[in-house]
């Protein structure tokens, strides 16, 4: 039996390279630079750096961004941050050939961030993007390959 990996305080942690897409490579293979977790950023930073990740193709790397956010910002926008990490992983899952559980994402994504539409925090576009993903998740449903990753991800402000 092997070891697991564990981070400095004895969490098991999969040390695994990973693709753009957050995919498990073997041990050994190039993969591409992981996003720290439990970061905590202003909103600013949070959506400066989720913006560079989706704009590089890498909406798993974003979700990171947007769960930190969401376990450490204020409790009255935790369901703004949740959404908006549903909406990477649901990228993320469109970008993996994955077009049900895309759709059930970025569904739930939309949900979760409308209640923010008339407050538009950190001027996060949240109509546009309830709209944008709406609209996604109905065009992957008659998808039959898989879309890049960075074609399809939206603008957040």
């Amino acid at each position: 039996m092997t070891d697991r990996d564990r981070d400095e305080e004895g969490r098991a942690r999969n040390a695994r390279p990973r693709d753009g897409l957050g995919r498990p490579l073997p041990y050994g293979a190039e993969g591409v630079e992981r996003q720290p977790e439990g970061v905590v950023r202003t909103p600013e930073e949070s959506l400066t750096e989720a913006q560079r990740l989706l704009d590089d193709g890498k909406p798993f790397h974003a979700h990171e961004v947007f769960e930190d956010a969401w376990k450490s910002g204020p409790e009255d926008e935790r369901e703004l941050w949740r959404g908006l990490a549903q909406l990477a992983v649901g990228i993320t899952h469109a970008a993996r050939g994955n077009p049900t559980g895309a759709a059930s994402l970025l569904t739930r994504g939309a949900g979760n961030i409308e209640p923010f539409t008339r407050r538009r925090p950190h001027g996060i576009d949240v109509e546009g993007l309830c709209q944008w993903a709406r609209t996604l998740a109905e065009s992957l449903r008659e998808q039959v390959a898989a879309p890049d990753a960075s074609t399809i991800a939206p603008r957040l402000r």
